[in-house]
């Protein structure tokens, strides 16, 4: 499906789950000092999606950690392949459109398929990942599929479309729906 066929196929909001608007409450209130992003697709998706967004949260001045599969898979954006990426987005002082990079950080998954065991972590990844206080699964394989009740220690962001009639009926949603779940962690 074409990029322009996707954006008319968007259904709007609310959506089947929509916590957007709490989420950017907690935006503008609240600082996470570090950031774990689980990366889905190559191309758009990492370009114009996660990118401005890890960008964003740099600019605040918390430091990110973007997880990449080790592996192809479908059209997921691999680890190295990701790390081409930010080198050829950066300009000559090693920043990512105006934003320092020293505090962005690409780590190997260790997983190789579009969903992704969260036990079955790379130890590197396992290591950043051990004092996160937010963690975000992208796509719908890691933020719907397998890990949308998925709770963490720390706040949790899952994020997606749904593309496959079966989990838009599982969740009382519509085909092309989206999922946007924000769990706080109270401390």
């Amino acid at each position: 499906m074409s990029f322009l066929a996707s954006c008319q196929n968007l259904v709007p909001r609310p959506w089947v789950i929509d916590d957007l608007d709490a989420f950017k409450v907690k935006w503008s209130k609240k600082s996470w000092k570090k950031v774990v992003i689980f990366v889905d697709n190559s191309g758009a998706d990492i370009i114009l999606g996660i990118l401005p967004f890890a960008r964003e949260l740099l600019r605040h001045g918390t430091q990110v950690v973007l997880a990449a599969n080790d592996m192809p898979s479908i059209n997921d954006v691999t680890y190295t392949e990701l790390i081409e990426i930010i080198a050829k987005l950066k300009d000559e002082n090693g920043q990512l459109m105006g934003v320092n990079t020293s505090n962005l950080l690409i780590a190997n998954s260790g997983n190789d398929l579009p969903v992704i065991d969260l036990t079955r972590l790379s130890q590197v990844l396992a290591y950043l990942a051990s004092d996160a206080d937010l963690v975000v699964l992208e796509g719908m394989g890691r933020g719907i599929e397998t890990n949308l009740y998925a709770q963490f220690k720390c706040d949790s962001l899952k994020i997606g479309m749904v593309k496959h009639p079966e989990v838009a009926q599982f969740l009382g949603g519509r085909l092309y729906d989206c999922v946007f779940k924000y769990n706080e962690v109270v401390s």
